[in-house]
């Protein structure tokens, strides 16, 4: 394991391909109103991701559509994970699985492990990364922003009624407004 002169964290070649454990799943996507239990389930996935990891989750936190109040969302929780260095897989990717959840991503700086109920995702990241802080600034913004709240619900909205070929597709869709979003939170702060 290589350290750098100021002594960082040690630093180990990330993958470099995207690995999609299991291939590509098509799925019906709907929308649903928001569900005041989203939060009670995310803090459940809460104590058991840091019952596994303990010290190694820097931070853990509820992302996505269902961490907004007021916003329908995918009936999907997402959490985002901050580790040390996203490549000491054993430090966090063996505890998460024996913690019940299954490997789906592998790729560049990200990991993604979900219940097997597929109604979980788990996104991993090294702290510091700019897509973790990219997670919170959308939240956040959307949390606050009453507009931009229903724009992105109605672009959602709009986009599941339309055929796509897996999630990630949909989820590509998105990246527009969701660019737009993240810019005027950027000037908003």
């Amino acid at each position: 394991m290589q350290r750098f002169a100021d002594d960082t964290a040690p630093r180990r070649p990330d993958v470099t391909d995207v690995e999609i454990v299991g291939g590509i799943e098509k799925r019906a996507l709907v929308i649903v109103d928001p569900d005041p239990t989203w939060p009670g389930q995310f803090r459940t996935h809460e104590r058991r991701i840091r019952a596994a990891l303990d010290a190694t989750a820097r931070q853990v936190e509820h992302i996505g559509s269902t961490s907004v109040p007021g916003l329908a969302a995918k009936p999907i929780i997402d959490i985002l994970i901050c580790v040390d260095d996203i490549t000491a897989e054993e430090d966090y990717l063996d505890p998460l699985l024996g913690a019940g959840y299954e490997l789906r991503v592998r790729e560049p700086g990200h990991r993604m492990v979900r219940t097997p109920e597929r109604d979980v995702h788990v996104h991993i990241l090294t702290s510091g990364a700019p897509e973790a802080d990219d997670y919170l600034l959308l939240r956040n913004h959307l949390r606050q922003d009453a507009g931009d709240r229903d724009l992105y619900e109605q672009t959602k909205r709009s986009l599941v009624t339309q055929e796509w070929s897996d999630m990630n597709a949909y989820a590509d869709a998105k990246t527009e407004v969701i660019t737009a979003i993240k810019d005027r939170a950027r000037k908003a702060r």
